[in-house]
């Protein structure tokens, strides 16, 4: 997917919604835990329930590798069965992956190839041999963690006089272009769009902590939206688990929907 195809979608739904298949066996009704797919199973509910108001979906790894090659299937028939019935959806996998040389190439081959994902995240502190292989792949994007929503970002990211993560975006934009290249920046600190707006412009930004982690949809918008929208905000157990009995998915909907309402006023 390219970034005027990203962006169109973006306009034909008026909706930059994001929503994140964290998938957790603990939280997902009882009756799915007797199937033979559970996660797929509950997957395909929420799928099927916000499509109408999801421009992309974020299957987070850790999830499903936690089951080993059951959880590993599991991933791969979510998918597949997204990209067979809602083929212009964008499809991240969520695995911060970071390593270099043929292990690189090996996990693009497997993300992208095997596993047919749109994208993957990544982190950079490997430096560009963490990166290049993944954008060697046409029409497929890196995601790269830039400053992350987490409390502990603080660790390093923001830290030094210029910091971290400022000038990890700044070396990783020659890497790639806007058509292949992301940003994870957290909705936490909303502030900071606006200085890295100064020295990014043109790309997407992936924006986790909208919803369960406190980060405002209104404050992101304010001082990270560009002119071709430039954000996917990503929303997991604000949707996901809106409800966890038996009208999960018509919960999930109605989650998603009244997210995206709240997106389409921002893209008159």
């Amino acid at each position: 997917m390219t970034f005027n195809q990203l962006y169109e979608h973006i306009l034909a739904k008026k909706s930059f919604l994001c929503v994140g298949l964290d998938t957790d066996i603990n939280l997902i009704p009882e009756f799915f835990k007797d199937t033979n797919h559970p996660l797929f199973n509950f997957n395909k509910g929420i799928i099927d329930a916000t499509a109408p108001y999801a421009v992309a979906y974020k299957p987070n790894s850790a999830f499903y590798e936690a089951f080993g090659a059951q959880g590993w299937n599991e991933l791969e028939m979510t998918v597949k069965y997204i990209k067979e019935n809602y083929p212009d959806i964008f499809v991240i996998l969520d695995a911060k992956r970071c390593d270099i040389g043929n292990t690189a190439m090996m996990y693009a081959r497997a993300f992208f190839e095997t596993l047919n994902f749109d994208a993957v995240t990544l982190s950079p502190y490997m430096g560009k041999d963490s990166v290049m292989p993944f954008l060697n792949h046409d029409n497929k994007w890196a995601i790269i963690l830039a400053a992350t929503s987490n409390e502990s970002a603080n660790d390093f990211e923001f830290s030094g006089e210029e910091p971290l993560y400022l000038q990890v975006m700044k070396k990783s934009m020659q890497w790639g272009s806007i058509d292949n290249t992301m940003f994870v920046v957290g909705a936490t600190r909303p502030q900071m769009f606006e200085s890295i707006r100064k020295i990014c412009p043109n790309h997407f930004f992936l924006v986790p902590g909208v919803g369960a982690q406190g980060g405002s949809l209104q404050e992101v918008v304010k001082y990270g939206m560009n002119s071709h929208c430039g954000l996917l905000i990503n929303s997991s157990r604000g949707i996901i688990y809106a409800e966890r009995g038996n009208d999960f998915a018509e919960a999930a909907g109605k989650a998603a929907h009244a997210l995206a309402e709240e997106m389409a006023a921002y893209l008159v």
